[in-house]
């Protein structure tokens, strides 16, 4: 299974699609992790994983152990905004761990390398 890797560095973000091969490498880190660049061509970067969502839409939590779906119950946060103080609600939500059914997964930048995201995302024609 292929991922989406999100990337973002302050106000700037770039998606990058990670091949076969290469998020293999990735399944079974958790939010919080932290990862090379390299894997998804980013030279020189680190890159801390901090979300993401599975096949069917639904979000990873960082308080949710394991890859498992689960119907929580949630008073805000991550899956669910409450619109008035004391609203709860049961939802799905996926759990803190990268597996086969992650399709997207959200990170940031942690250490910087040679290049910047601008000029990896539009290489200059010389």
């Amino acid at each position: 299974m292929a991922f989406k890797v999100v990337v973002s560095e302050k106000e700037k973000s770039l998606q990058m699609e990670l091949d076969a091969a290469n998020s293999k490498k990735l399944v079974g880190l958790t939010i919080g992790e932290e990862f090379d660049g390299s894997l998804i061509g980013l030279k020189g970067y680190k890159l801390k994983i901090t979300g993401g969502s599975d096949k069917n839409g639904f979000p990873m939590r960082k308080d949710i152990s394991g890859p498992r779906r689960i119907k929580s119950l949630l008073a805000g946060g991550i899956g669910f905004n409450p619109t008035r103080d004391g609203l709860r609600r049961r939802k799905t939500v996926r759990g803190n761990t990268v597996s086969d059914d992650i399709v997207q997964i959200n990170t940031i930048v942690t250490q910087s390398g040679e290049k910047s995201l601008d000029e990896i995302k539009n290489p200059s024609e010389e």
